[in-house]
């Protein structure tokens, strides 16, 4: 952690006062210490640790991916993705970004009610085909689901298309690593050329919550803009595979 001008800043918090500021207990940040979430503080004098921005961050943004559905196992992978050296300003970023894009969190529901939401009856073999999907994941308890209400709609569009279920899952596949690959660039254009934080200790509040709007803002424009885009693209290779030879 640096100051405005440069210079290292001590982390300060003991455990509690990391609790209090965070509005959590000190149990669940010594559980996250332990899963890996946070990474240690710094030992002081009398082996007391100490805690600094950058742990106050790291617990928002674990209590914003909490807020969007996500589980342990899942925040520990997304955590394992990020540098280790981010700072508080950099753990703000990816805070902000989580809550204006993230998808809308799973919900569960009975088998009456994901047909209700389907508009049909739904076979066992149209559940299958939804799960292989990632439209559903079947819960622990019998007869309920989690549910993606994002892509319910889809899934149940594809049950009636004539094509292969092979076929849907590897254009799935494709369309998941060329959409990561954008979200990833997008991400990193909007890290550098439009957050471009400062890189002093704690994030200032007001800068985090105005790039939290534009943020949400940005969100219809992208994915319209994405939309498009892959729209014409398709069009055009459709027209050069069928009118080749």
């Amino acid at each position: 952690m640096e100051t405005a001008s440069g210079a290292p800043q001590e982390p300060t918090l003991t455990v509690d006062e990391l609790a209090a500021r965070a509005g959590v207990t000190v149990r669940t940040i010594r559980f996250y210490s332990t899963r890996g979430l946070l990474p240690p503080p710094v030992i002081g004098p009398r082996r007391v640790g100490r805690y600094g921005h950058d742990h106050l961050s790291r617990l928002a943004l674990i209590e914003e991916l909490q807020h969007q559905g996500m589980t342990l196992a899942a925040i520990e992978r997304y955590l394992e993705q990020l540098p280790p050296d981010l700072s508080a300003h950099d753990l703000a970023i990816h805070r902000a970004l989580v809550a204006t894009w993230a998808p809308d969190p799973a919900e569960d529901a009975t088998r009456a009610e994901l047909e209700r939401r389907a508009g049909r009856v739904l076979s066992d073999e149209d559940v299958d085909r939804l799960a292989a999907m990632g439209v559903l994941a079947r819960a622990d308890a019998p007869g309920r689901y989690r549910l993606d209400p994002g892509l319910l709609r889809l899934g149940v569009e594809l049950l009636d298309v004539p094509l292969a279920h092979e076929t849907i899952l590897a254009a799935r596949t494709v369309l998941l690593e060329h959409t990561r690959s954008a979200a990833h660039a997008l991400s990193r254009l909007f890290r550098d050329e439009v957050w471009n934080p400062r890189k002093d200790g704690e994030p200032d509040p007001e800068r985090v919550a105005a790039m939290k709007s534009l943020s949400a803002h940005m969100r219809p424009m992208v994915a319209q803009a994405l939309v498009t885009a892959f729209q014409r693209s398709l069009k055009e290779e459709l027209r050069a595979a069928f009118t080749e030879g």
